[in-house]
């Protein structure tokens, strides 16, 4: 059929039976759109690939090859499924080698470490302001010696990979790794550590920054450039866009503002002479899948495609097979309600699935029990669960990217697409994303797309179940787990015996040369090193950084 006579009969339908079947009730929304606003037809058809002027070869591709539309490798999940992996952490060192434990038993085929708040912030345990959150929302990790403790039994060559949720503290992360690699006696080689290590979406939306984004900025290119040159099978860096969309973005604003900050530290690395080739490679990204099912799913895709062309155009990469990155999905923390907390499991299961629609290289489903406390031991066994049935019984893994050439998913891909430029080309004129962070550009367009979504939630224009529609009288209540209580006195007890038996003498120098090294540029990786090595703890040596490069005030509220 010729696209004249495909739009004549398109129009027939809409003015026909698809009028005919609204007759006397109308649509059921006043207008239908994506979460992130994207407006939506009743239809797709061939039409609508041919207006957004889709080619195969250069929009969708092969899977593996650029613009890695269809996904990041040639064989998709037919010769292996992704990275199994919770969110895991909580108490001291011991408690949380004893959940990594339970989980590895149960087919988890890698290891992610929550840090609790004072460790992401770089205080110390028996610091003033770490009181009430020692071991709260993540493991405490003062010195090397609660690393060691926590891989007690655990072959850092055992996961697949091991995740450090580090930012404004990656650099002390990755020398500790190295530290606890030499001691375990296992290559770096023979090991995948995947670091977080963003730390400028800290600044936009999380919260957890050290120093001001400029020095922020020289430390986290300093663990990517340390990695590459010494540890080449290491991931230094996950760019996050989770953290910006459960602060209240939109699902364009989440990839449009990651893909920012990825240019900024790209740019910072460029800038002192390194390889793109060499480094591109080996960076990942960390994103939400939420409930719009269809625009997740195209989401993914729009952000491979945005990444391999955008950096292609920036730095003049001939390889193209390098454009690529490991895909890190992490099912919306957000999405999940107190009310009603067994309809989790219902909303992480469609999470995931888009996440494995959208080609993930690592999944990390929510607990249900996440709105109300760190999960317990029976709610992550069933979100583990869930990821396994995903994998083995429902056959969405079984051939590569089911969804591509998708009239709807691929206009929406575009879509995305066009949206993500427009902001990118803003932050751009802005001078980059470190400046549009300190002119609150970022938090000033979630604060009003946070403002936005809960207007439709409190107005039912969204409906949420067992929130503002088809509530229950009386709630089913469920097991709340607490973590030890002790955990801060434990973590005391620990700090007070390293700093009596270490040598303090030698400690107190390796501090005072960190100061010197961070006062310059040489990378600070190889001291820290030895520090971490020597006992030092994450707080003295964050005490360096803090009085080297100033602490920071957010202004933007």
């Amino acid at each position: 059929m010729g696209k004249r006579d495909l739009k004549a009969a398109q129009d027939r339908w809409l003015e026909g039976p698809y009028r005919e079947g609204l007759r006397g009730r109308g649509e059921r929304k006043k207008a239908f759109a994506t979460q992130s606003g994207l407006p939506i037809k009743p239809v797709y058809t061939p039409l609508d690939l041919e207006d957004i002027g889709f080619d195969y070869r250069e929009d969708l591709g092969f899977p593996g090859q650029y613009p890695f539309t269809r996904g990041k490798d040639a064989t998709g999940y037919r010769d292996n499924f992704w990275i199994f992996q919770q969110y895991a952490g909580f108490g001291d060192a011991e408690e949380a080698n004893k959940r990594y434990r339970f989980l590895l038993e149960k087919g988890q085929t890698g290891v992610s470490i929550a840090l609790d708040l004072p460790t992401q912030i770089g205080i110390d345990s028996d610091h003033p302001l770490a009181e009430g959150e020692v071991g709260k929302v993540g493991v405490a990790i003062d010195s090397l010696e609660d690393l060691e403790i926590l891989f007690s039994g655990i072959p850092l060559n055992k996961p697949r990979q091991i995740s450090l949720v580090a930012n404004s503290v990656a650099l002390i992360g990755l020398a500790m790794f190295i530290a606890l690699a030499e001691k375990q006696k296992v290559s770096t080689q023979d090991t995948i550590l995947r670091i977080q290590n963003d730390v400028l979406k800290e600044f936009i939306a999380r919260g957890t920054y050290m120093c001001p984004p400029g020095p922020s900025l020289r430390m986290a290119t300093d663990v990517v450039t340390y990695c590459a040159e010494n540890h080449p099978n290491w991931l230094p860096m996950t760019i996050c866009g989770y953290h910006i969309r459960e602060s209240g973005s939109t699902a364009i604003q989440e990839i449009a503002f990651s893909l920012a900050n990825a240019m900024e530290y790209m740019d910072h690395v460029h800038r002192k002479g390194f390889a793109m080739e060499k480094v591109l490679p080996k960076l990942s990204a960390f994103m939400s899948v939420n409930m719009d099912f269809f625009e997740e799913v195209a989401k993914f895709r729009a952000l491979r495609r945005l990444w391999s062309t955008l950096f292609a155009q920036r730095y003049a990469i001939q390889d193209l097979s390098v454009l690529n990155f490991n895909l890190v999905n992490f099912t919306a923390g957000s999405s999940l309600t107190a009310q009603q907390p067994m309809n989790n499991i219902v909303r992480v299961t469609i999470e995931c699935l888009a996440g494995v629609l959208g080609g993930c290289q690592s999944l990390f489903p929510c607990s249900m029990d996440e709105a109300y406390c760190t999960p317990s031991e029976q709610a992550v066994n069933v979100a583990l669960r869930t990821q396994q049935i995903i994998a083995h019984e429902t056959g969405v893994a079984d051939t590569i990217d089911p969804l591509g050439g998708s009239y709807y998913v691929e206009s929406l891909t575009k879509g995305i697409e066009t949206e993500v430029i427009r902001y990118l080309a803003e932050v751009e004129q802005r001078g980059g994303s470190v400046k549009a962070i300190e002119q609150n550009y970022f938090q000033e367009e979630i604060a009003e797309a946070s403002y936005r979504l809960q207007n439709e939630i409190e107005n039912r224009e969204r409906v949420i179940v067992g929130v503002n529609e088809y509530r229950e009288k009386e709630e089913t209540p469920i097991e709340v787990f607490k973590p030890p209580r002790d955990t801060a006195e434990k973590q005391h007890s620990k700090l007070k015996r390293i700093r009596e038996n270490r040598n303090n003498s030698k400690v107190k120098g390796l501090l005072k040369e960190i100061e010197r090294v961070a006062e310059g540029e040489d990378n600070l990786v190889p001291i820290l090193v030895e520090a971490v090595k020597n006992y030092a703890t994450l707080g003295e040596i964050c005490d360096v950084f803090r009085k080297v490069y100033g602490g920071y005030e957010e202004t933007a509220f």
